[in-house]
């Protein structure tokens, strides 16, 4: 089936899209090259699985949830928070579906699945996943605030009012302390 294989080619490249859209609310906060939603959807996946882990969560669902977190900005552009007041949120699941009416359907439901449960929040591997998507966000401004900007602390105190597991809050509470090298020391 030559057209599958062309929808699948072809939501790749769209994909691709996400290594260069740049994570726009640092521009607000006087970085000039933030990183990627490609780049923050990847520490997302690995922060999920390890808060899943210790919550007793299946790792690899909720590090595949957070996988497609975001894959809807190829669409939209990643939206600072402060377009909110002008714009009406997208529905994810919508763009989602438009992202992936072409694909095969196995491909396509695999996809519309997990928007769908990230979106609902019911499962624990979703509520593990959005957790380390505002984990991630704390952990780049605590990185930023490092090296030298100023004005991250609203980043920071937002993503701790949102967390929502046990596991997240301990590490962001620890995270807000310790330098971002402070692994190399271990």
């Amino acid at each position: 089936m030559p057209e599958d294989a062309e929808a699948l080619a072809g939501f790749g490249y769209e994909l691709g899209l996400l290594k260069r859209i740049r994570r726009s609310g640092w521009w607000h906060a006087g970085v000039r090259d933030p990183e990627s939603v490609a780049e923050h959807t990847m520490r997302a996946a690995q922060l999920a699985a390890l808060i899943a882990a210790e919550e007793g969560a299946d790792p690899a669902r909720a590090a595949f949830l957070a996988l497609w977190h975001d894959s809807q900005e190829t669409r939209t552009g990643d939206l600072p928070h402060t377009a909110a007041a002008y714009l009406t949120k997208p529905d994810p699941r919508q763009i989602t579906a438009d992202q992936t009416d072409h694909l095969p359907e196995q491909s396509r439901e695999m996809v519309r699945g997990a928007v769908d449960e990230y979106e609902s929040r019911e499962t624990l591997e979703a509520r593990c996943a959005k957790d380390a998507d505002k984990l991630e966000m704390l952990l780049q401004a605590v990185e930023y605030r490092d090296i030298g900007v100023q004005r991250t602390e609203g980043w920071i105190d937002s993503a701790r009012k949102d967390l929502h597991t046990e596991t997240s809050r301990r590490i962001a509470g620890a995270a807000v302390d310790l330098s971002p090298l402070f692994w190399r020391d271990r």
